[in-house]
């Protein structure tokens, strides 16, 4: 099994990366639809991979050298993300504990990021028609952080295409100052995520193995993926992003309705 889970996020990660949005979103709606685990369990381990990726690709970058892009943007985005980690964790928490099914949970999850993956397709598909802004306002760009943050850890993703979405939308970031900015999001909110899990004790039963096997795939993954990504031709790569935004928000709805139903009465 656990084997399995390493392949199923090696390939979704590969395929992120080739589409150059990460695979952290993939991850989380793909072990839904798989029946991987209930939310709580599924929604940490997608964290924690997610948290793994981002601080491996941080990393990388330190070693190449490469000067952290939107510096004076990133520094005030960075504890926003973190503040809504902790939040995102906080609501995750309300919302389980106000529903008697846990299947409910990833309904809700499975909702939201359906919705959100939809907005950020026709945001995609329309982008140069769109006027974008350079917020420079520090109170701003914490409260961009903060909700960027909250997205990500309730929903146990990375957030790649909505960070990118929203680092064009509000900052008219290009593609690749907005990728180095979005991993310092992406990490300072999984890691104040998972702290406060840790501190509050709200970690679910899982297998250690289970997890190592979910981190080195997704990292591999994510490597594997960038220099195909590299290569391919932007309207290559575009086309394979909006087919990527199609199958997860189809796969959401699924999810959605999935969840949403009684559950079948076992026979006899």
């Amino acid at each position: 099994m656990d084997f399995l889970l390493f392949l199923l996020c090696f390939v979704t990660c590969t395929i992120g990366a080739v589409c150059g949005i990460g695979g952290g979103i993939i991850i989380k709606p793909v072990f839904d639809a798989l029946h991987a685990g209930d939310a709580a369990v599924t929604s940490f381990l997608s964290n924690c991979t997610v948290f793994s990726m981002s601080a491996c690709s941080l990393l990388l970058s330190a070693a190449k050298k490469d000067a952290a892009a939107g510096r004076k943007t990133g520094r005030f985005l960075a504890p926003g993300s973190a503040v809504g980690g902790i939040l995102g964790m906080w609501l995750f928490s309300l919302v389980k504990a106000y529903t008697s099914n846990p299947a409910r949970v990833g309904a809700v999850q499975a909702a939201c990021l359906g919705l959100i993956t939809l907005a950020v397709l026709l945001l995609t598909c329309n982008r140069a028609k769109i006027k974008t802004l350079r917020v420079q306002n520090p109170a701003a760009c914490l409260c961009i952080g903060v909700f960027l943050g909250v997205v990500s850890s309730f929903l146990g993703i990375g957030g790649g295409p909505l960070n990118l979405a929203v680092l064009f939308l509000f900052f008219s970031m290009d593609g690749r100052n907005a990728v180095r900015t979005s991993l310092i999001v992406i990490f300072f909110g999984q890691l104040a995520n998972l702290a406060a899990t840790f501190v509050t004790g709200n970690i679910p039963e899982f297998s250690p193995l289970t997890l190592a096997a979910m981190a080195a795939g997704g990292i591999l993954g994510g490597f594997a993926g960038r220099p195909i990504h590299r290569h391919i031709s932007d309207k290559t790569a575009f086309r394979l992003l909006i087919g990527l935004f199609v199958v997860i928000f189809l796969i959401c709805v699924m999810n959605v309705i999935r969840t949403s139903l009684p559950p079948q009465p076992r026979g006899p």
